[in-house]
């Protein structure tokens, strides 16, 4: 994936979430990207995977790595629900808590940039709890001091996950057979591939846009998708 790059072009990438359905795709991208110089993925078990540019590095006794990892852009597909989770705090201590803790601590190894995969309708807002945790996220990073926050908000996520849902598969199949219905302003909410929200990211990440730039689910198709 990309054209060839000199070395000193090559950028570092942190992935957070490695182990996750976009996380995957987002290791894999990586890995095969020749304008990725390196990634480091922080994980909690090992990923069972060997490259010669891929480290992983253990969160710490303390929910952080305990030294400062040097990086360029971050990917952060982190994310879980309240009923993996087990509880409303449960869940909002993964998706705003540790990203933001994580984000912090990434600057210290002097990130540039963060990705981050949220979520179709997120506001700190919204009715939906899960959409309020997510637009708080949104908020209290782009407050961190990234020279570049790019933010996707893909709908459904499709894709062959480690855990296999009923619901999920069941909602998954649906919304494949419905996708032709979803037109006009309802395209936004047709649902995408993992992979495709993967590569979006791989690609925005070449071209770092200054401040917060948000991607809605119908613009994450197009630059996924493309050729």
């Amino acid at each position: 994936m990309g054209a060839p790059m000199d070395q000193k072009d090559a950028r570092r990438a942190l992935l957070l979430g490695a182990s996750g359905l976009v996380g995957g795709h987002l290791l894999d991208g990586l890995l095969a990207d020749e304008g990725c110089a390196s990634v480091t993925a922080i994980v909690r078990r090992p990923l069972g995977r060997e490259h010669p540019r891929l480290e992983e590095v253990a969160l710490g006794p303390a929910g952080l790595p305990e030294q400062a990892i040097a990086c360029d852009d971050v990917y952060c597909a982190l994310g879980t629900t309240r009923a993996r989770a087990g509880s409303r705090e449960a869940f909002e201590a993964v998706d705003r808590v540790l990203v933001q803790r994580l984000a912090s601590f990434a600057l210290d190894g002097g990130a540039r940039q963060f990705l981050l995969v949220s979520s179709i309708g997120a506001d700190p807002r919204a009715s939906s709890f899960y959409l309020r945790v997510k637009g708080a996220a949104e908020g209290e990073l782009a407050g961190l001091g990234y020279e570049s926050l790019q933010v996707f908000r893909p709908s459904l996520l499709l894709g062959d996950r480690i855990e296999h849902r009923l619901g999920e598969r069941m909602a998954g199949a649906a919304a494949r057979a419905m996708a032709f219905l979803m037109v006009g302003p309802l395209r936004r909410y047709r649902a995408i591939e993992a992979s495709t929200v993967a590569r979006a990211m791989i690609r925005a990440a070449r071209a770092p846009a200054p401040g917060l730039l948000v991607h809605e689910s119908d613009a994450i198709a197009r630059q996924g998708e493309a050729g």
